[in-house]
């Protein structure tokens, strides 16, 4: 088997980051959870548009997951965290295809901004692995905690009618928190609360500038 060298690294996470934020992301062999449901008539347009809009939240969301696990792994000092990583990015894929779907099935376009917020969390991913695979699975750990809170409330927020999207929403939370448990048991430690709170307010801004673009 090849080993991989530094420039053989670079290019693979370069054509990661095209296909997250341009192009199709490589999915898993899971299906769509809203696959089989059937949309709701009774969506007003006030209510398509804002479920549109939340979901380009979830969107942007696992666009910066893609890139977190993507610089984890790239800094990654066991090659036992850097699998786990590359395998909780795939998942985080079908996440992205799936809430890309159903912006789009709502109306509304995903988030120009995307670019920037996938470089800037690849920058904070790689920079907690170099850190350490502790501190690295520490961030999975809060991380997906953080969106897991997020993914509730945009379930207290859909209308009861919207059966498509509470699906994904679901299932998208069942994932996070598999995930959580992962990176804890793989020895993840707790961060410092400065830490936890700079990630608070790093994703509510970026929920409030992409539920707008």
């Amino acid at each position: 088997m090849r080993n991989l060298t530094p420039l053989d690294h670079l290019l693979v996470n370069l054509d990661q980051g095209i296909r997250t934020v341009f192009g199709k992301p490589q999915v898993t062999e899971r299906p769509d959870p809203a696959k089989d449901i059937p949309e709701s008539p009774e969506l007003s347009t006030a209510e398509q548009k804002h479920v549109a809009r939340l979901m380009r939240i979830n969107h942007t969301g696992e666009v910066c997951a893609q890139a977190l696990y993507q610089g984890q792994a790239l800094t990654a000092k066991l090659p036992e965290v850097g699998e786990k990583m590359h395998r909780a990015a795939a998942e985080e894929n079908d996440h992205l295809d799936w809430c890309e779907k159903r912006v789009h099935e709502l109306g509304e376009h995903t988030s120009l901004f995307n670019p920037f917020w996938y470089v800037s969390s690849f920058a904070i991913g790689a920079a907690a692995g170099v850190a350490g695979d502790k501190w690295s699975l520490g961030f999975v750990v809060e991380t997906e905690r953080q969106v897991v809170c997020h993914l509730e409330q945009h379930l207290s927020q859909l209308p009861k009618q919207d059966a498509k999207t509470e699906a994904i929403l679901k299932q998208m939370k069942i994932d996070e928190k598999e995930h959580a448990t992962t990176a804890l048991n793989a020895g993840g430690a707790p961060l410092p609360a400065p830490v936890k709170f700079m990630m608070h307010q790093s994703a509510k801004l970026m929920t409030k500038t992409t539920y707008w673009i």
